[in-house]
């Protein structure tokens, strides 16, 4: 076997190998992301407003640094199967815009006109992700919020 035989034949088993490890990666993220989700509290829009006008100061609390973290949050339309993911240091006040008209204008009008929707947050601290970027884009990526959502991009790279 000549050496450039033997070269090409290592590249081969290296890219092979690199490919499975990649597979193996994402299936990882993948789960870790599913894994989150089911353990994240999911609620309707209706559920969140009622909890946040429950609370005894008008919801100021409730969208406070001590309950408002840093996370990511799934917003799902039901009658449309599609999703839209985003990400915030103050997920709840950011949910909040989302269905008062000051986020993804293409949610809002799909929420107003009466589309059924679900709220799942994902808080970044114990998520196993290291940065908000990193888990918003697995999770766009899991959701397929970019080519078959609402999502406009595949997330932030910083």
């Amino acid at each position: 076997m000549t050496r450039e035989a033997k070269i090409v034949i290592v590249l081969a088993v290296l890219y092979l190998l690199w490919l499975f490890y990649r597979r193996i990666t994402r299936r990882d993220v993948k789960h870790r992301v599913r894994e989150l989700s089911r353990n994240a509290v999911e609620m309707s829009p209706e559920a969140f407003f009622r909890l946040r006008s429950e609370s005894e100061d008008g919801g100021r609390a409730y969208t406070s640094a001590r309950y408002d973290y840093a996370g990511v949050y799934i917003l799902y339309n039901k009658t449309k199967n599609m999703y839209y993911v985003g990400q915030a240091q103050a997920v709840l006040s950011r949910i909040n815009q989302h269905l008062t008209g000051h986020g993804n204008g293409d949610v809002y009008a799909d929420y107003k006109f009466g589309d059924k929707f679900s709220i799942t947050s994902v808080r970044l601290k114990g998520s196993g992700f290291k940065t908000l970027n990193e888990l918003e884009r697995h999770a766009i990526s899991i959701y397929d919020a970019y080519s078959k959502g609402y999502n406009k991009t595949r997330g932030n790279r910083g």
